[in-house]
């Protein structure tokens, strides 16, 4: 889509504009249109329009990393943590409930 082609196009619904469309005019950006021109034939202002670049750009960088984020690793850790404190227990209770003719003992065939 040209800028000449965004001009007939003109704001979204409620003057506001999908993912795909703001998509679009980043992109017009990254190609090297004018940041004015842009803004002006979507009728959004060049603050706006410098806010979605910003935004796509930092999204771009986020996804080519390869370590899980601050939060993701936290929550894994806090995971793994309840786990480790959880299974002795867990192990625990089992040894009884099998070691003293529980639900879990052994049956001896002769019975």
């Amino acid at each position: 889509m040209t800028t000449q082609q965004m001009e007939t196009v003109g704001a979204g619904r409620g003057g506001r504009m999908s993912r795909q469309r703001k998509r679009d005019a980043v992109l017009h950006l990254l190609r090297g249109e004018d940041l004015d021109t842009v803004s002006r034939s979507l009728g959004v202002t060049a603050a706006t329009l410098s806010g979605w670049r910003d935004a796509f750009l930092d999204g771009g960088e986020a996804s080519l990393t390869s370590k899980p984020s601050d939060g993701e690793e936290r929550e894994s850790d806090r995971l793994k943590a309840l786990l480790d404190e959880m299974l002795p227990r867990t192990e625990q209770k089992i040894a009884l409930l099998e070691g003293n003719g529980g639900p879990l003992a052994r049956r001896r065939s002769g019975r």
